[in-house]
């Protein structure tokens, strides 16, 4: 991989990661357009994403903060209830990526039509969440702690677990599943961008345990200088895209990243 192929791709990681329309899929899309090679893409995508983790660090250290602090009272309180929501959010992307690491991992060597699918997917999901409240009642949770009850923290991090799929949008499953679940919008927004923490840093932890191991070579491939300029290219970004998305969430429609998403789609299905 060269160097502009690492920045380009860095660049959209970090601008579409925050944003519903699936920053998996568009690195997948911006490789074939940029010619990148498929040896260790896996190893740079993972890498790009833990840029944009450490941009949402950035953006939301104040409330992680806070959230610790209250934490590590080790007692019941809004900070724990908090993070133990997070937790329980995290058990379906948990489990899939240890039963199905393999075919997850597959579906990033897969051709470019199936990021097409995922990106309808995701376009239907949006639009659903945005006019669902026109058709029938949806059910806003108003006394739950935090904003979130454990059942819907569970649910949401169902279509986070789905969202491992390129061109189904982390961000966009994850807070229209919210959405439709009875959560507020700005109760949704922050606990969708914190829920990811856990398994990304996760992640990125097994890898980096494997390579001190000698069990794997890390960036095989990609080559130092590409990993690093898409690691800085990606967290910049990330922290632009992050505040940016925050504002979306709590005013905008979801529908306008829907159309986005079908548009995207049918040029992969017409051009793929």
């Amino acid at each position: 991989m060269d160097w502009w192929q690492a920045f380009v791709l860095g660049l959209v990681q970090g601008l579409t990661e925050f944003l519903p329309v699936s920053s998996s899929g568009h690195l997948l899309i911006f490789k074939e357009l940029v010619g990148a090679d498929t040896e260790g893409f896996l190893d740079f995508t993972v890498t790009v994403h833990f840029a944009t983790v450490l941009a949402t660090l950035v953006v939301f250290w104040k409330a992680i903060w806070n959230l610790l602090k209250g934490f590590f009272r080790f007692k019941y309180n809004d900070e724990t209830d908090y993070i133990c929501k997070i937790l329980v959010s995290c058990i379906p992307v948990a489990l899939v990526g240890f039963l199905f690491k393999d075919q997850v991992e597959a579906l990033f060597s897969g051709e470019l039509w199936q990021v097409g699918v995922g990106l309808c997917i995701t376009a239907a999901l949006l639009i659903f969440s945005d006019n669902a409240g026109k058709h029938f009642k949806v059910p806003v949770a108003k006394d739950t702690r935090n904003g979130i009850s454990y059942w819907q923290a569970f649910v949401v991090g169902i279509a986070q677990a789905f969202a491992t799929v390129p061109g189904v949008s982390r961000s966009g499953s994850t807070i229209a599943t919210g959405l439709l679940t009875g959560v507020k919008r700005e109760s949704m927004a922050q606990f969708s961008f914190l829920m990811v923490l856990i398994p990304i840093i996760g992640e990125q932890s097994l890898d980096l345990l494997k390579v001190a191991t000698g069990d794997a070579a890390f960036g095989a491939g990609v080559g130092t200088l590409p990993l690093i300029l898409g690691f800085v290219s990606a967290f910049i970004s990330g922290l632009f895209a992050c505040k940016v998305m925050i504002a979306i969430v709590k005013k905008a429609k979801l529908s306008w990243f829907a159309l986005y998403c079908f548009l995207v789609a049918i040029l992969i299905f017409l051009l793929g």
